[in-house]
């Protein structure tokens, strides 16, 4: 008894330093913030469930949502696999693997990577177009990231994520002298823009052990200012929170057959108003899945909607998941996953 006190007790703290992070918030620029990549949904599995991802995880992709989750992994490995194809031919894949290490925690490496294709540059110019074309270029981003989770009870586990962040934009070219591109005393050179930046999530779950009501809370990109040119913006800090019900437990105890998880999570970002995301996961018979959610105050997503099959072979679990998200004027996003347990 004293234990699950203890424990509450810590769950109770981290909370309220959310909360204090969420006040923080408030006060900082707005419409500043940069290495917008980091806010990319990972996972067809919480994508199909309307972007429900900090309490809903039994595998390592939970590292791209809410690292407590980590230490509810099923098995001693864990390895996924995801890929979005996005709009304007914008894609980005991630990879992560985990390690089960038992009463001491759980470990795991990820990589998250955008491809953004390339672009004609041009620079100003003297002539009648008011411009010239110069070399292609393509710009780069990716972070790569450790986690470190423990599930100190069947009630509670924390986590934490640090990450190591990339956003190279190639080179621009910039007046060092001069006026415009008609001022003969214009000088003009290419000057590189790529930056680095570590940051860090933090994250717990909560475990009610009743009806499958589960708590969770996080801070992501937790990080130093970065600056290109004169001003500096920070990486894309934001606080979340979720709960989420299995309602049929209330009336079928066994979930071997049928079960159903709803959830709610509010998400605070550092430049935005309050975004909304509502979700529901069907299962039968712990072999096919089926989801849907939707995704409020959001520019342009809304409805998503997804599936997924789970399958033993040889003591190893596999999963196959698939998710659409409307994009509004942009049309729809998909996203693949592929994983297994061990």
């Amino acid at each position: 008894m004293k234990n699950h006190r203890y424990l509450s007790g810590i769950f109770i703290l981290l909370t309220v330093c959310v909360w204090i992070g969420v006040g923080r918030a408030d006060f900082v620029k707005k419409g500043q913030v940069g290495f917008r990549f980091l806010e990319n949904p990972v996972s067809a599995e919480a994508i199909g469930r309307g972007g429900l991802g900090l309490i809903t995880f039994r595998n390592s992709n939970t590292v791209f949502w809410n690292p407590a989750g980590l230490g509810w992994i099923e098995g001693k490995y864990d390895f996924n696999a995801n890929y979005t194809k996005g709009i304007a031919d914008i894609n980005y894949s991630s990879f992560v693997g985990a390690v089960n290490f038992g009463k001491i925690g759980v470990i795991a490496i990820d990589l998250l990577s955008m491809d953004y294709g390339e672009f004609q540059g041009t620079r100003r110019a003297n002539n009648d177009q008011g411009f010239e074309d110069t070399e292609p270029f393509s710009p780069t981003a990716y972070s790569l990231g450790l986690t470190y989770s423990q599930k100190v009870s069947n009630r509670f586990s924390y986590g934490v994520r640090v990450k190591y962040v990339v956003q190279d934009l190639t080179s621009a070219w910039v007046g060092l002298y001069g006026t415009d591109v008609d001022d003969t005393n214009l000088v003009i050179k290419q000057r590189s823009y790529s930056a680095t930046e570590p940051s860090v999530d933090v994250g717990t779950t909560y475990d009610f052990l009743k009806n499958g009501i589960r708590f969770g809370a996080v801070i992501q990109n937790f990080s130093r200012e970065v600056r290109y040119e004169r001003e500096k913006f920070p990486l894309p800090f934001s606080v979340s929170f979720s709960i989420g019900i299995k309602p049929l437990t209330f009336f079928l105890p066994d979930e071997s057959i049928h079960s159903l998880m709803l959830g709610f999570e509010t998400n605070h970002p550092r430049d935005y108003r309050e975004k909304i995301r509502v979700g529901a996961e069907y299962t039968f018979q712990n072999l096919l899945i089926l989801r849907t959610g939707y995704m409020a105050n959001y520019d342009e997503r809304g409805w998503t909607f997804g599936m997924g099959v789970r399958q033993v072979f040889s003591g190893i679990k596999y999963r196959i998941d698939y998710a659409y998200q409307d994009f509004g004027i942009f049309n729809g996003i998909h996203t693949f996953t592929i994983g297994l347990t061990r």
